[in-house]
C-alpha cells in the first residue's frame, strides 16, 4: 500500500500547538529533510537573512528551558529551533547568491545587476526607517511557518514559543555579545505525548475583509 502523503490544505488543518513530548530521538534524515524545507522559504530579496540554530543536547535545551522561563517544551522535546534574524546581512557579499540563481538559468546578467542595486537602495531606505530588525524577523517568521507546516506532514509535533528572554536565548546559542542579530523565534519539535484538540477560530467574516479594513465580501447575485 502506498502511504498517503498529506496536502499542504491538511497540514494546515491538522497542526496543533503541542507542549508535552515523548523523549523518543528525531533521526538525523527527518532532520536534515526539515531543515531543508525550512530554507525554501521566501525571502525578501533573496537575501536570506535568517538562520535557525537546532538544539538537541540536554545541555542546550536545558539552558533554553532557562531562558524560557522553565516551560516544559525545551524540557521535553528532543528538538529545539531557534529563529535568529539577521538585520545586517544586506551588507554582507551575496555574490554566491547571484551565482546560483545565475546557473539555474533564474536570472541573467542583466536582471542580477538591476536586482542587486535596487536591493541595496531598498535596505538603505529601510536603515533609515529603521525598519531592518523588522524585516528579517518577518523573513524569519515565514521559514519558522514552513517548518511547522512540514513537521505536521513527516508526523511531528510543534510548539512556535512567546516567553523568553532574548538576551538568555543569545547567550544560549552564542551570540550574546552579538547586537546586529535578533531572536525571532523560538519552536519546540518532537513526537506528541498529548493529543491537542482545535480550539477553533472565529467566523471567517469576523476577519476577514475585501478591499479595506472591516468591509466585508461582496456578494455577487445573478439578474
Amino acid at each position: 500500500m502506498t502511504p498517503h502523503t498529506m496536502s499542504v490544505a491538511e497540514a494546515i488543518r491538522t497542526r496543533r500547538t503541542v507542549r508535552h513530548y515523548r523523549p523518543d530521538p528525531i533521526p538525523a534524515a527527518t532532520l536534515d529533510t526539515l531543515l531543508a524545507l525550512a530554507i525554501e522559504a521566501p525571502t525578501s530579496w533573496n537575501l536570506q537573512d535568517r538562520s535557525i540554530v537546532a538544539v538537541t543536547s540536554d545541555e542546550g535545551r536545558e539552558a533554553l528551558a532557562w531562558a524560557t522561563g522553565g516551560q516544559p517544551q525545551p524540557q521535553e522535546a528532543p528538538l529545539m529551533l531557534v529563529f535568529v534574524a539577521e538585520p545586517l546581512s544586506w551588507r554582507d557579499d551575496h555574490s554566491d547568491v547571484y551565482d546560483q540563481a545565475r546557473r539555474s538559468g533564474a536570472w541573467n546578467e542583466e536582471f542580477v545587476t538591476m536586482f542587486s542595486a535596487a536591493s541595496q537602495a531598498f535596505q538603505t531606505d529601510l536603515e533609515e526607517r529603521g525598519l531592518l530588525r523588522e524585516y528579517a524577523v518577518k523573513d524569519a517568521m515565514i521559514a519558522a511557518s514552513y517548518v511547522m507546516l512540514a513537521a505536521t506532514e513527516m508526523g511531528l509535533a510543534t510548539s512556535p514559543m512567546n516567553g523568553w528572554d532574548e538576551t538568555k536565548v543569545k547567550k544560549t546559542i552564542g551570540i550574546g555579545d552579538r547586537d546586529d542579530l535578533a531572536i525571532a523565534l523560538l519552536m519546540s519539535v518532537g513526537y506528541p505525548a498529548e493529543e491537542r484538540r482545535h480550539p477553533g477560530r472565529r467566523a471567517q467574516e469576523r476577519n476577514v475583509f475585501h478591499e479595506s479594513y472591516g468591509s466585508p465580501g461582496n456578494t455577487c447575485t445573478s439578474s
